[in-house]
């Protein structure tokens, strides 16, 4: 099947199924189909062929329906599994929401496909440090095994909400949502 008609058939498959609501994609496990040339590049730009898909109706539609098993990167229907890759994480919070302060605090992310969490225990926030240049990366859970990578400016955002608390011995800043602490880098000395 050319890459075109698997395309089209899948666009077809996932317009019915979000017609009911969010699809299940957790339940669903059809054969997998083999790969097909999409990609999400790092500044969450989704590609097609080399091309990027400008139409952001299209790009939230297949983002209802990727999941992640392990570390590969599906588009998945009731009756079809593709595979894409994925430069970083498929999504990317764009946009930050502050409410309440202290451990009162609420963080609310928007992410570019207009998915819109709160960060709590379920999307928690984390902070992986590359280890040869210590530059962060800092991540919010959309859904199961789903991430955004937090831009930039919302990462700056949320280092000047920053407040120290020790864990287990160690000095943190870190930020509360949710009557929740999440801690985002050691604190100086």
């Amino acid at each position: 099947m050319a890459e075109t008609d698997k395309a089209g058939d899948l666009i077809a498959q996932i317009s019915a199924a979000s017609k009911k609501g969010p699809p299940p994609v957790h339940l669903w496990n059809p054969d997998f189909c083999g790969d097909i040339d999409m990609r999400i590049a790092r500044d969450g730009t989704w590609y097609y062929l080399g091309t990027p898909i400008g139409r952001k109706p299209m790009v939230r539609l297949f983002s209802s329906i990727i999941r992640r098993d392990g570390d590969d990167y599906f588009l998945i229907t009731p009756v079809e599994k593709v595979g894409i890759k994925v430069e970083d994480a498929p999504f990317v919070a764009v946009g930050l929401q502050v409410e309440g302060q202290g451990e009162a605090q609420v963080l609310r992310f928007v992410t570019n496909v207009e998915d819109e969490l709160v960060v709590g225990p379920e999307h928690p926030l984390r902070v992986e440090l590359d280890p040869a240049t210590q530059q962060p990366s800092p991540y919010v859970r959309v859904r199961t095994n789903l991430e955004a990578l937090i831009h930039r400016n919302q990462f700056y955002q949320l280092v000047e909400l920053a407040v120290p608390r020790e864990i287990d011995g160690q000095a943190w800043l870190g930020v509360w949502s949710a009557g929740q602490f999440f801690p985002i880098a050691p604190q100086p000395d």
